[in-house]
């Protein structure tokens, strides 16, 4: 049997640890207890609810892992201490461990009371919804006087306190059997292995399913390992960051120049040698890898692609350090005559369908913990909470880290990188889960201050509110830096060149290229000229800011309103002002021809934001996409790929982190299947296991019989959207639409909701499918058009029979 002792303070000096570690070596033939202290758990704050301390987490899977918890409490001012209530209120919030859990109570005071009223309150709060633990009935063992109560090996020294004190313990083992039935009595001398109540076993355990972690599935199963895929994100909004990617992937023409190229773009930083190989091989093969692969024909973005298909200047993409040797053997391939459609995604995400046999997935199934031996530290699967339970997975061959960065856990944001906060382009799921497992098996890691940014400006959006995506504006909008216009920080003074040239975020710094600092909240301020030329522009990429302007008579009101300095700001545009009719802007040598004086007024301000990309930083791995320890030696098992502790550091090319995903996914995928000749032969899963294998949430699709649909109203369905099948309801009579609803997608809840919304009314006003793309969302745009034109042919199609 397998107990928890918590000590409940986090005092350095407690009578209450001396009772738990007497009752540690007194019952020791009877149960293993392993004490659990809580000084290193914050306090309770419902505001970090979406990002879990790592050390809370720890905590909640032993506790969860225990076949029982023996808490031993003091009593302050008639009640548990705080810290106490602040543990069980980040369990309760979190993992729920104590549902169900057998619980022995305990305490030792120094008065008559014995914390009688302490325990009273914590059998209170244990019996609470959210915590819903089995507290023993009765068997009240109260030390009072406990100064005492102990000799100076911190034994219990009167007989009559232990006799009792075994009465209470063997009426808890007791109940412990009664509500499992399966826990012995007694000590385990079996392998940690086997003392896991798993809940499933694989071969390979893939965590995360985004372009890494769909990759390291797949080729795992085709080298015959039975997978389990796991993401936290909800069915359809899978994919990561892959899926909002431009979707160009990192080549090189040949490897010298490659390798030359690369090296300078992430000096000063001095990488493993054997890693930039691998990875630049891996880009100089990458044309082979799609066809041979993906079964697509390669495209080339530097010989095929024609530049007047887009605003986006592609050739600066391409090459996007000019000036840097090696450039010229760079280029983006895809897997067609397109970006920022999901396509690769789609193709990857296609592959682990077509192995269902292989491969189970689970969506909306978030990993809280790696389970580690504590002995061999060979990782042996790892903890997946999925509709409010937790299951312990076992993986015989190997744990592949792929959940993708940081970019959503605003604390670790501000511990790496410094920024108050940074708005994100792609996934909301990535939350820094990787860090924390990662951690906890004593990981080493590497890049952690870096991470790419991208937009308008140095890598820039328009203001949203926190937990929400930014809008991607990459179209070349010349009127943000032309005229009357400055992008001022926090106290209103400008703290960048306007009108430099933006590489992933990163701006000219002293002979290299940075991500400048950040602001909490910057702003667009220009004058009512400015605000004119913004709307003579037919073709401004985002006209909808307008609609959000912050407007005053003055600079000085302006300030006041956006919560800078008046004096500052004033001085800013003074200064600004005398740069224009100077001709040149001794600041930040903005180009003169971009410059134009303010008028006397009215002034406006657009509210700005930084954003995030992708992070880079997290456990560093090796050639073979182990991850290593802090002593460069691999860690047993466990594998990594894509962004988490990417190889990618300093200056960024895009089209890296794709690359980097294909690469490492595979070679991560390949050797987390082999079988490991220290693998134990594991105990059966517990009852239920049957169940948990075979699940599959990717494989499953909308029944369309459930659908409901009345008379002149036919369904119509496409595979093609970001996020799998769109099913269209379309009322057509008399050869015209007369209404379009878009019944079941999963599209993205930014610009393919615009599509969900707009694209159906324009199809009626139109009468036709084959309508105009909305802008920023031609994927969807796509899956939506092809929905309804699949609809109307049944309903043309039965007119005709």
């Amino acid at each position: 049997m397998k107990l928890v002792g918590i000590v409940g303070t986090n005092a350095d000096f407690s009578y209450n640890r001396f009772l738990l570690q007497f009752m540690k070596r007194h019952f020791a033939s009877r149960a293993t207890i392993d004490l659990l202290e809580i000084q290193d758990i914050p306090l309770f704050n419902e505001n970090n609810s979406d990002c879990i301390p790592a050390v809370v987490t720890e905590f909640s899977q032993k506790v969860a892992q225990a076949d029982g918890v023996i808490i031993a409490t003091p009593e302050y001012d008639h009640a548990i201490p705080a810290a106490l209530k602040s543990l069980i209120e980040w369990l309760s919030c979190a993992d729920h461990p104590f549902a169900h859990k057998p619980v022995m109570i305990v305490g030792a005071s120094y008065g008559p009371q014995g914390t009688s009223r302490a325990q009273m309150n914590l059998r209170q709060i244990l019996d609470s919804p959210g915590v819903d633990a089995s507290v023993l009935p009765g068997n009240e063992f109260l030390l009072n006087y406990c100064k005492d109560a102990f000799d100076e090996r911190h034994n219990l020294k009167a007989a009559q306190t232990i006799s009792f004190l075994e009465q209470c313990f063997a009426n808890y083992i007791d109940y412990v059997k009664k509500l499992n039935p399966t826990v012995k009595e007694g000590v385990d001398n079996m392998a940690y292995t086997d003392q896991i109540n798993w809940s499933a076993t694989y071969d390979t355990l893939v965590l995360g399913f985004g372009g890494a972690g769909a990759t390291a599935a797949r080729f795992a199963a085709d080298n015959d390992a039975k997978v389990l895929l796991v993401d936290a994100a909800p069915a359809g909004k899978e994919g990561g960051n892959t899926r909002y990617s431009a979707q160009l992937i990192g080549t090189g023409d040949n490897f010298e120049d490659a390798k030359a190229y690369y090296k300078i773009l992430t000096a000063p930083m001095a990488l493993p040698e054997d890693m930039i190989d691998v990875y630049v091989d891996g880009m100089v093969h990458m044309r082979d890898y799609v066809k041979k692969y993906l079964n697509v024909e390669p495209f080339s973005f530097k010989n095929e692609f024609d530049l007047s298909q887009t605003n986006i200047p592609i050739k600066d993409a391409i090459f996007e350090y000019p000036e840097y040797k090696g450039v010229e053997a760079y280029d983006f391939t895809t897997v067609h005559a397109g970006m920022f459609d999901a396509a690769l995604w789609k193709i990857l995400r296609q592959k682990v369908l077509d192995r269902t046999d292989k491969i189970d997935v689970w969506l909306n199934s978030r990993a809280t913990h790696l389970i580690q031996d504590p002995e061999t530290k060979v990782i042996l699967g790892a903890t997946i909470k999925r509709a409010g339970k937790l299951y312990n997975i076992r993986a015989k061959n190997g744990v592949v880290l792929t959940v993708g960065g940081f970019e959503n856990n605003k604390q670790q944001i501000q511990n790496y990188l410094g920024a108050e906060h940074l708005a994100p382009l792609g996934s909301l799921y990535n939350r820094g889960d990787g860090l924390n497992m990662a951690a906890e098996v004593g990981a080493k890691m590497w890049h952690m201050n870096n991470y790419e940014a991208l937009g308008m400006l140095h890598g820039m959006a328009f203001d949203v509110p926190e937990g929400q995506r930014a809008r991607l504006i990459i179209d070349q909008w010349p009127d943000l830096y032309t005229g009357s216009i400055i992008t001022v920080a926090d106290d209103g003074s400008r703290y960048f060149k306007e009108d430099e040239t933006n590489r992933h975020g990163h701006i000219y710094d002293h002979g290299t290229w940075r991500i400048p600092r950040t602001n909490v909240h910057p702003y667009l301020i220009f004058d009512q000229s400015q605000l004119d030329q913004f709307k003579q522009n037919k073709k401004i990429p985002y006209a909808a800011f307008l609609e959000n302007l912050v407007k005053a008579d003055s600079l000085n009101e302006l300030a006041n309103k956006i919560e800078a300095n008046p004096e500052k700001l004033q001085q800013t545009v003074t200064d600004f002002n005398e740069f224009a009719k100077n001709g040149r802007d001794y600041a930040y040598n903005r180009d003169p021809k971009t410059l134009r004086a303010f008028d006397a007024g009215p002034f406006y301000a657009a509210a700005l934001t930084h954003d995030v990309l992708n992070t880079q930083g997290g456990p560093q791995r090796n050639v073979d996409a182990e991850i290593l320890d802090i002593n460069n030696q691999p860690i047993p098992h466990l594998y990594g790929a894509g962004e988490l502790g990417g190889i990618n550091a300093n200056q960024y090319q895009g089209g890296g982190n794709l690359a980097e995903c294909l690469i490492f996914g595979k070679i991560a995928g390949e050797n987390a299947a082999k079988p490991k000749e220290d693998t134990e032969v594991v105990a059966d899963p517990v009852a239920g296991a049957a169940a948990i294998v075979g699940q599959n949430d990717l494989a499953q699709k909308t029944d369309l019989t459930d659908i409901k649909i009345e008379p002149n109203q036919y369904l119509g369905v496409s595979d093609a959207g970001i996020g799998g099948q769109v099913v269209a309801r379309v009322t057509y009579a008399n050869d015209k639409i007369k209404k379009v609803e878009i019944v079941q997608q999963s599209e993205s809840a930014d610009v393919g909701q615009a599509a969900v919304e707009k694209l159906p009314t324009e199809m009626v006003a139109k009468n036709t499918y084959d309508v105009d793309a909305i802008s920023g969302a031609s994927a969807s745009s796509r899956a939506i058009k092809s929905a309804v034109k699949n609809a109307v042919a049944k309903a043309q199609n039965s007119v005709t029979n």
